[in-house]
């Protein structure tokens, strides 16, 4: 047998009071004098009552509540990033739901339309793929709003996000500044894929006159640390090794360092590490790892604020604008001997 609900009239029944002062007393109207408001929240907290949000939903055609979806739950920066948008949300008056895609395109479209079937005012999305991006596209063209925390110039969404690109091309300038010409990198790209990091990477090789070499090019087939070593363990194993890397996130970097550590290598005078995102665990390795810098205050505050300008706009949304946050260098003893 389920549970009751309680209703403002019960609340109203007890404390002897109107149900419409029940109600703003509820909502601490200041209409309502403090002792009154007592009673009644004592009343309704001694009866269990909770509001009806669905019902207040179905008038004001709003639930108060955010999408977000992750690519993953593992990854210390978008966990980072997850909090901060939550508690950004929450003091807007919103509660956020959250879904993780776990990298697999069917299942971010799964919770997508999940979070739609919830009725959530909007979401902030993670995508799997920057480019394969029609299914989210649709929801913009349907006035929806939906902003994602990773794209490009040319999405068609609003987006608010680090230019990940123009991180990768300082972090490899800053390398071949300190006199590295031969350059690894640990990225998962693939063709079609989320290949920005590996595009700055590429265009700073070039502007300095040095060949890409595919042979210091390492998928390491994950983010997880582990990955990090043995993608470090194959690129330090080529005939002509590298003396510096470019790692496409701190994890990955850490597996990297670690591997120096079991080897005796030294960092960074035999191999110089260069992470990406700037986690708290790289300012506190063995040997604190120089790191791209997320912003990730900045890209919350945006990307919430014109969340929420979407979600006010009604029926037709302004043209969706892509803001890129351009990023900086957090340069530590990996890559400064």
């Amino acid at each position: 047998m389920g549970r009751s609900i309680v209703r403002l009239k019960d609340i109203a029944e007890r404390t002897g009071f109107s149900v419409n002062t029940v109600s703003l007393a509820l909502r601490q109207s200041a209409r309502i004098p403090e002792d009154t408001r007592l009673v009644i929240q004592q009343a309704a907290e001694a009866l269990n009552y909770a509001p009806n949000h669905v019902a207040k939903s179905l008038v004001s055609r709003q639930t108060m509540t955010i999408g977000l979806v992750l690519t993953e739950i593992t990854n210390p920066m978008l966990t980072h990033v997850a909090q901060a948008i939550e508690l950004a949300l929450a003091e807007r008056g919103y509660s956020t739901l959250f879904a993780t895609s776990n990298n697999d395109l069917a299942t971010e479209k799964r919770v997508i339309e999940m979070f739609r079937s919830r009725q959530v005012d909007g979401m902030l999305i993670y995508p799997r793929n920057h480019r394969d991006l029609d299914h989210i596209r649709r929801l913009r063209d349907n006035n929806y709003p939906v902003v994602l925390l990773v794209a490009d110039l040319d999405a068609g969404i609003d987006a608010v996000c680090m230019d990940e690109r123009r991180g990768a091309y300082q972090a490899t300038r800053h390398l071949i500044d300190i006199g590295h010409q031969r350059i690894g990198i640990i990225d998962g790209a693939k063709p079609g894929g989320n290949f920005e990091k590996r595009e700055g990477y590429a265009k700073a090789l070039t502007e300095a006159g040095l060949s890409t070499d595919e042979n210091l090019v390492a998928d390491p087939q994950g983010n997880a640390v582990i990955r990090g070593y043995w993608a470090m363990d194959r690129l330090m194993n080529l005939p002509q090794r590298p003396t510096a890397l470019l790692a496409a996130c701190d994890s990955l970097a850490m597996g990297a360092l670690r591997w120096t550590q079991k080897n005796g290598y030294r960092v960074p005078q035999d191999v110089a590490i260069m992470g990406f995102d700037n986690i708290e665990f790289a300012e506190h390795a063995a040997t604190p790892i120089s790191s791209v810098n997320y912003a990730v205050q900045m890209v919350t505050e945006q990307a919430v604020e014109r969340l929420i300008g979407l979600i006010g706009a009604g029926d037709v949304l302004p043209e969706p604008r892509v803001t890129m946050i351009e990023p900086d260098l957090v340069i530590r003893d990996s890559t400064n001997g």
